[in-house]
């Protein structure tokens, strides 16, 4: 039986260079919860917890009709309230932004031939039989980036502003403007592994 990997198979989406580059990306389908506060948290942890006690709930059911897949990486969007901080640069906003000011939107990818309906079902299972309540705030999210800046940030998060800073400056000779919330895929799973090894793809959306 095949297992879809989408890391194989879609390297445009989950490969980037530790220089700031031009990609397109695509309309992609995910999982997702939202909330406000520090990433370090238990409930930022909690809602991790969820996400993926309902991926998985949808890999096993796709698996017994033989259409398996590899759960991906998780994924975030991260916002601020732009008219509270006013006039922060994209490097600067780690260092000036209170972590408990972040909004974001934790997600994981879903293949394409997944459906609602699967999705749905699979909720259920993670709220009645895995007891994890969380699970009914997930929702299926849709998001089209089209033109975005990345680079691989390697290390700590606690350093990615000497990287947004690289796409702040290519934003900058290229003449781009934002158009889309800031994006990272963490390559690395950031609960096991140590700081320093750590590989995360950030992404901003441009026009």
């Amino acid at each position: 039986m095949n297992k879809l990997d989408l890391i194989k198979t879609d390297k445009n989406y989950y490969t980037a260079k530790t220089n700031p580059e031009i990609v397109y990306i695509e309309k992609t389908n995910y999982i997702s919860l939202t909330g406000k506060g520090d990433p370090s948290g238990i409930e930022f942890a909690e809602k991790i917890q969820a996400l993926y006690t309902t991926a998985y709930a949808i890999k096993f059911m796709l698996k017994a009709i033989n259409n398996d897949f590899v759960v991906p990486k998780l994924e975030a969007l991260w916002s601020f309230d732009t008219e509270k901080y006013k006039n922060i640069s994209m490097d600067e906003a780690p260092l000036k932004i209170p972590r408990a000011e972040w909004d974001y939107r934790i997600m994981i990818r879903m293949p394409d031939f997944v459906t609602k309906k699967q999705i749905h079902k699979s909720i259920d299972i993670a709220v009645n039989k895995k007891q994890n309540e969380l699970a009914r705030t997930i929702e299926l999210f849709e998001l089209e980036e089209g033109k975005v800046i990345q680079v691989l940030h390697i290390g700590p998060f606690d350093n990615e502003p000497a990287t947004l800073k690289k796409i702040q400056e290519f934003s900058i000779e290229n003449n781009l403007q934002q158009n889309g919330l800031h994006h990272e895929i963490y390559l690395s799973d950031f609960r096991k592994t140590a700081p320093d090894k750590l590989k995360t793809i950030l992404r901003e959306p441009v026009k």
